[in-house]
């Protein structure tokens, strides 16, 4: 076979570029060697948003770049983003309070915003925000962010592609690449052998291991692993808000609503040396949380309490920083182009928030190559799923489907958006939908995302394509490993 691009790597960056190029006529085959999005690209903190800290860092083109994409995706993509209110108390002695004020006035306004709330100062004497926090912390800010699913945004994007012709191989890692004058003869693991005019290393913590061990070639960059942990606890508190902590260290720590049930706490950052696979939290992470957590909260949080932990490693583009903490987030390309030779573009770094830009960026980039592709379009083109009013589309749902729970309309709205009716289709009662594995997680739910989004596993679908892996009991997912298995 032979394609226009072959992209190594399936976490938001490759797909975000298999569904542009696609979208732009190029052929493209995106290879990856687990699940999609099993990376870097699920273990984060699960926000799309400008970086607020990073303006203590003079990253103002990086802000005003997040900014102006965070308005994109939450109107393109409604279903898996949507805006979070963010709650920052003021602790004495650390940043003073005219610099954070002063912060989010450039938060506010460093780029157009649209659809969410300014920044306002507050007291908690007057506003039930407080209530959660303990006494000592008598004012703060509020402003606003949003929310993603961060799995999902990745699938959905692997999906699209697909249905503008892209091939999506999850399962399936590159071996070698032979370079020739027209094009990367590549070998994958299952032994296939395709051509391919340009290749795209997109494979996040593994970039290094591509370029010196697949494709045998030296880099000009350099990248460095920061590995970024989570715990998620039972319910700290009530409400919807989020909480944004400033830490005796200079860094700061999120306290998210997450999963209805559950209160979503991270991160750390530091330096990793080691291999890329199967990182894991560390005791000293842990307890670097909960200390944190515990100075600002009523309710102590234990270990007790936790339910599920994660972490995950960014590969962060080396811009010479000494502490993890500073290195930049912005993201870098590595085009290898010699005039007798076929190209590869390497990317280091990137975020959830720029994906869509650095996509576009690369097939800008790589236009030269491809003269007959079509132009840029994903900017204000919606997200598969997402070309609704978000609100009227579950009150449509509900309405359309009265048997569902309310809780089980807005699951799938938020994951599915219009593709929910690919799922529900003319079903007028749950057992219409087969298999009920808990949750409401239905057999033709099961079947959907393994038909259409490349779900192979249990455990692709409990954590990434959902997280029903934290609600269901060992034995509901027992059955449906059983099932699957079958």
């Amino acid at each position: 076979m032979q394609y226009d691009l072959l992209i190594i790597g399936g976490g938001v960056n490759g797909c975000s570029i298999a569904r542009d190029a696609a979208g732009r006529g190029l052929s493209v085959r995106l290879v990856e060697q687990n699940d999609l999005a099993s990376g870097a690209s699920s273990m984060s903190t699960k926000l799309i948003h400008g970086g607020l800290r990073y303006l203590e860092l003079y990253e103002f083109k990086l802000v005003r770049q997040s900014l102006i994409e965070r308005e994109r995706l939450l109107a393109n993509a409604p279903h898996i983003i949507w805006p979070l209110k963010f709650v920052l108390p003021y602790q004495k002695g650390l940043r003073p309070f005219f610099l954070l004020r002063l912060g989010l006035f450039l938060y506010d306004h460093l780029a157009p915003r649209r659809q969410l709330e300014a920044s306002r100062a507050i007291s908690f004497h007057e506003s039930d925000l407080g209530s959660p926090l303990q006494a000592v912390f008598k004012k703060g800010f509020t402003y606003a962010d949003c929310w993603v699913d961060d799995a999902r945004l990745v699938v959905l994007n692997a999906l699209e592609a697909r249905e503008r012709g892209a091939e999506i191989s999850p399962g399936c890692a590159l071996v070698e690449a032979q370079r020739m004058p027209a094009g990367w003869r590549a070998k994958f693991d299952n032994g296939e052998e395709i051509f391919a005019r340009v290749l795209i290393n997109a494979a996040g913590p593994w970039v290094l291991e591509v370029i010196e061990g697949a494709l045998a070639i030296k880099s000009k960059k350099h990248m460095r692993l920061v590995k970024g942990s989570h715990i998620v606890t039972t319910k700290l508190y009530e409400g919807a808000q989020a909480y944004i902590l400033q830490n005796s260290d200079g860094r700061i720590v999120f306290v998210i609503p997450y999963e209805q049930d559950f209160t979503l706490i991270g991160t750390t950052e530091r330096g990793h040396d080691g291999k890329a696979c199967g990182v894991e939290i560390c005791d000293q992470e842990i307890d670097y949380l909960l200390s944190c957590v515990n100075a600002f909260f009523r309710k102590p949080v234990r270990r007790a309490d936790i339910i599920w932990r994660y972490a995950g490693l960014r590969p962060l583009y080396d811009d010479g920083a000494l502490e993890a903490s500073v290195v930049t987030r912005d993201y870098a390309f590595d085009l290898d182009a010699p005039a007798d030779s076929c190209a590869v573009l390497s990317i280091f770094g990137g975020k959830l928030t720029t994906s869509r830009r650095l996509a576009e960026h690369a097939l800008d980039t790589l236009a030269p190559f491809f003269p007959h592709a079509g132009p840029a379009w994903t900017q204000d083109a919606p997200l598969i799923g997402g070309d609704i009013d978000f609100e009227a589309y579950v009150a449509q749902l509900q309405q359309r489907y009265p048997f569902l729970s309310a809780r089980t309309s807005l699951r799938l709205a938020r994951a599915y958006g219009q593709r929910a009716e690919m799922i529900l289709k003319d079903a007028s009662s749950m057992s219409d939908l087969g298999q009920n594995f808990g949750q409401d997680l239905t057999q033709a739910e099961v079947s959907y995302l393994i038909q259409h989004e490349f779900a192979r596993s249990a455990e692709d679908i409990l954590w990434r394509r959902s997280k029903l892996g934290l609600h269901m009991t060992e034995g509901e997912k027992s059955a449906l490993r059983d099932v699957i298995g079958r």
